[in-house]
């Protein structure tokens, strides 16, 4: 796996061999990020990577120009993997590494720009979790179609694959 677009374009990232972390193909990498950078939605902004997993969505988003990053997982080598890529890239004084519950870190979390919500696929506490986001924008990666309140306007949806791509904004 490797940075797709930016400063660190083509850098090969260390992918953890555990089968629970499935990380986010290359194609719907890129694909989210030419959306976000379309709508003027990666430069300069503060983003939230929950479930980060490799934490290759928000090392994408660094690459592209985000301001930060916090990645939270509750996995810990999960965490251990995401330290060493910020580490490796560079990217280690824009960041913030939270070994930690994704919903319960909601309960504290500061106000975002951008959520990155990429859950494992049998995860089941969306009403829980979108109504506890403090961000402008939201992306969701999940196998399954999801319902957003009527407080998130869909800009864009897309299916790549087994993966349903959702883009919203308050």
């Amino acid at each position: 796996m490797r940075i797709v677009a930016g400063t660190a374009r083509g850098r090969k990232l260390t992918v953890p061999s555990n089968s629970k972390i499935r990380p986010t193909k290359d194609r719907v990498r890129e694909a989210i990020f030419n959306s976000l950078h379309s709508y003027g939605l990666v430069e300069d902004l503060c983003y939230l990577d929950l479930f980060a997993g490799t934490g290759s969505l928000g090392l994408e988003a660094l690459s592209r120009g985000a301001n930060s990053v916090v990645f939270v997982d509750n996995n810990e080598l999960s965490v251990n993997t995401i330290t060493h890529n910020l580490q490796m890239l560079g990217f280690d004084s824009k960041a913030e590494v939270r070994h930690q519950d994704a919903v319960m870190y909601l309960k504290e979390a500061r106000d975002f720009d951008v959520a990155i919500l990429d859950p494992p696929y049998e995860f089941d506490l969306w009403d829980q979790l979108i109504s506890q986001i403090k961000s402008k924008v939201v992306v969701i990666e999940t196998s399954q179609k999801i319902a957003l309140n009527e407080y998130w306007k869909i800009i864009k949806e897309q299916n790549y694959g087994q993966s349903n791509v959702l883009i919203a904004k308050k």
